[in-house]
């Protein structure tokens, strides 16, 4: 199940739950106003997330900031009435198609046979929500356009729309005295197509925007906070495989050879899996 952590002097986060796809949540409290950074997947995930803050003396936050539009990232807005939700202009586009749907398991069926809805998420959904499917589709009430600086009191929070590959509405989070880099899911490829990818030109951009932020602290959505080494690691891994893939024309066993050459030993099952992503994407 989920762990409380803290990094730094004012932000807390929930650990992810990989069987229900329950995302890390992000608390940033200042002295003046406290800031969730995504809703949860359901309004047990965000309700859970504000009890284990409370026991902490952690207040309820005052603003919810949405990541982007996908189900495991909004759902719990709805338990959120008390906080001003604020996502980028793109992310309440996405979020207005949902609105219409069922969240059925015959409709979550019928949308994954037509391409619509993946069998990964329609499985989380029907884990998540194993006792009803009381599923309310909230609307942001603040958007912005590229970018908001959030004064909390002591502390500022950055909410940049950076996009990527994954969805093109990602915002991350940068909290400023903290050193933090909320990344959502901006980083990871595109699971919603036939085939998972990367894009070249989109990968290196956003990897670019990333950069810009003097993080020392980085923090992906269903993994766990990584170091600035370890996110400069995952940054050359993906430059550099986004190069070969240009070189070798997407030509997959070619790439494997340069990339393996270039890395001096075998290539991980990691390393394996992105080469393939940008193959598909190329």
């Amino acid at each position: 199940m989920h762990s409380i952590n803290k990094i730094g002097k004012t932000f807390w986060y929930s650990t992810p739950v990989s069987v229900t796809d329950r995302p890390i949540l992000g608390m940033v409290a200042g002295k003046n106003k406290t800031l969730m950074i995504d809703a949860g997947n359901s309004e047990d995930h965000a309700n859970y997330f504000l009890e284990e803050l409370l026991k902490r003396e952690v207040p309820n936050p005052d603003i919810v900031v949405l990541t982007h539009w996908h189900w495991d990232h909004i759902f719990g807005l709805s338990g959120l009435s008390h906080t001003v939700s604020i996502a980028s202009k793109e992310t309440k586009k996405e979020i207005e198609k949902l609105l219409p749907l069922s969240w059925s398991d015959e409709a979550l069926d019928a949308r994954v046979r037509e391409g619509s809805e993946i069998e990964f998420c329609a499985k989380a959904i029907k884990e998540e929500y194993k006792d009803h499917r009381d599923i309310t589709i909230v609307l942001p009430d603040v958007t912005f356009e590229k970018r908001v600086e959030i004064d909390l009191g002591g502390v500022t929070c950055i909410v940049q729309h950076v996009g990527g590959d994954h969805a093109a509405d990602s915002a991350v989070i940068y909290i400023k005295e903290e050193k933090i880099l909320f990344l959502g899911d901006c980083i990871y490829p595109d699971i919603f197509s036939e085939k998972d990818n990367y894009t070249i030109k989109e990968t290196l951009r956003l990897l670019d925007e990333l950069e810009s932020f003097e993080a020392d602290t980085y923090i992906p959505s269903h993994q766990k906070p990584i170091s600035k080494e370890e996110f400069n690691q995952e940054a050359v891994k993906l430059r550099s495989i986004a190069k070969y893939t240009e070189s070798c024309n997407g030509d997959k066993e070619k790439i494997m050879k340069e990339y393996e050459k270039y890395v001096k030993r075998e290539l991980t099952e990691d390393e394996k899996e992105t080469i393939v992503n940008f193959v598909n994407g190329y």
